[in-house]
């Protein structure tokens, strides 16, 4: 029998947590205390000015904590501090940038920002290590252990079976894996991807094969099993169709890890549209909020950068007059988000010369084209200065994949995969793959691909605190044996 009645509600079951909810307020409620208790101490009552300053921390914590899903991961108690660090690091600095930007820093005590901000991680860390050790004595006594079934034995399947045995939430035991027919079993472990090869655990433990797929309905009998891992690919369905009214019979629950990572993905998510379950494998990171986050970040931190540097504008523009004929700047075409070509400027480096058949050149180590003035600009990087007003133009943005040249970028696109999902966000200043040291002429198509990959991780990572943490490395980075 068919069974094509539509459903009464969303396909996509969201599920909450009271646990992470209580957790989430425990914290806020932690740290107000706590500032409510200092303020009272070292400046004897809440004045309006402290009570704004409380009101944007507790709204950056829950930005900052929603960001880095602090409340929504169950990984090491480690991973955890981290996670946490960073998100307060996030939501306290918005503070600082609110209070430079509206000249605010010096109404407020140092002391008492420092103690807050230091007393208030170790606080929610010690609430944070306590909730997970009541919580996970309870799930151990109050919630029996249920036996599953992993169906596959490829790396999407070793990979599962590690991460449900890791996890003292879920309460399962992983019984064993059983084997595919060998046509099926071919086609699965050939594929794979770098989520199982460089993850942080270290070498997976081969599957523990307890049987082949034909004897399924036997072993969930034999073990008790509860519940059914598919661990297979989108590819394969029709094996989830055949066993899926057997199984319903014996009143297991049925779950299917479709097995996407064989492909470079790009900010991929899981999510609902009209009901429906979408399953998105490349998208943009910004859209909605994110998007005019980002915008408002890169508007007030060039135009802030901008003004700092004029005066070094106006000097480097001197000397390139000086140095030899032709113009302050440099205007080229790249490619930036979803493809879109705009004008990218630079100050001039290099001799004025006609490009031979509209060949695109990188510069190279003591390229005879580059002047004097333009060598010292290029090693440290200060002829970037002139893309400020791309920023705030909008073509660019200050951190993101650095933009190539039109004719490499169709070079490259034909001899790496997924070369131009670089174009799901701005091009920036400044990158991830810059910061690792992938910078300046590329010899080998070898670079090229370590700074793609570069790119498209800072994609799939994007946030706020990402940014902030590039260009604090940047200035480190400036100059370098690569930049000529």
């Amino acid at each position: 029998m068919v069974l094509s009645k539509r459903p009464q509600r969303s396909i996509l079951k969201r599920r909450g947590s009271i646990s992470t909810a209580v957790q989430a307020v425990l914290d806020l409620i932690a740290v107000l205390g706590l500032a409510l208790l200092l303020i009272r101490q070292q400046i004897g009552g809440l004045s309006v000015e402290y009570s704004v300053l409380l009101l944007l921390l507790a709204m950056s914590m829950v930005f900052a904590y929603d960001q880095f899903g602090v409340y929504r991961s169950n990984s090491s108690f480690t991973r955890k501090a981290l996670t946490l660090f960073n998100a307060w690091s996030l939501a306290f600095g918005f503070l600082l940038v609110v209070g430079f930007a509206t000249k605010q820093t010096d109404t407020f005590s140092r002391m008492l920002l420092g103690q807050l901000y230091v007393i208030g991680y170790l606080l929610q860390l010690v609430l944070q290590y306590v909730s997970r050790e009541v919580q996970t004595r309870i799930m151990r006594h109050a919630v029996p252990s249920e036996n599953v079934l992993i169906v596959g034995t490829g790396k999407l399947a070793r990979y599962l079976q590690h991460k449900i045995s890791g996890n003292p939430w879920l309460s399962q035991k992983v019984v064993g894996c059983l084997e595919l027919p060998a046509a099926t079993r071919s086609r699965v472990e050939s594929t794979g991807g770098s989520l199982y090869e460089t993850s942080d655990f270290g070498t997976l433990k081969e599957p523990n094969i307890i049987g082949p797929l034909d004897e399924i309905l036997a072993i969930i009998d034999r073990h008790e099993v509860r519940t059914v891992y598919f661990a297979i690919p989108l590819g394969e369905s029709d094996l989830i169709e055949d066993m899926y009214f057997q199984l319903l019979d014996r009143y297991v629950a049925i779950h299917w890890v479709p097995d996407i990572f064989s492909m470079l993905l790009v900010n991929h998510s899981v999510r609902e549209m009209a009901g429906l379950p979408v399953l998105t494998l490349s998208e943009t990171p910004l859209t909605g909020t994110r998007l005019l986050l980002k915008a408002v970040e890169d508007f007030v931190l060039s135009a802030l950068i901008l003004i700092a540097v004029t005066p070094l504008l106006l000097v480097i523009a001197a000397a390139i007059k000086l140095d030899s004929p032709g113009p302050v700047f440099f205007k080229q075409s790249r490619n930036g988000w979803s493809g879109k070509t705009f004008s990218i400027w630079k100050f001039r480096t290099m001799y004025v010369h006609n490009a031979e058949a509209g060949e695109v050149k990188q510069a190279t180590r003591n390229d005879p084209r580059v002047t004097r003035v333009g060598a010292f600009l290029r090693r440290s990087s200060l002829d970037e200065l002139p893309q400020l007003l791309n920023v705030l133009g909008g073509s660019m943005s200050l951190v993101g994949p650095r933009p190539h040249a039109v004719q490499h970028d169709a070079e490259y696109s034909q001899r790496i995969d997924s070369y131009l999902a670089r174009h799901n966000i701005k091009p920036g200043i400044t990158g991830l793959a810059q910061v690792r040291g992938f910078r300046g002429e590329t010899t080998n198509i070898e670079q090229m691909q370590q700074r793609v990959e570069a790119d498209i991780e800072y994609i799939n990572n994007w946030s706020l605190w990402l940014d902030f943490t590039i260009l604090l490395r940047t200035l480190s980075a400036l100059t370098g044996r690569n930049a000529y």
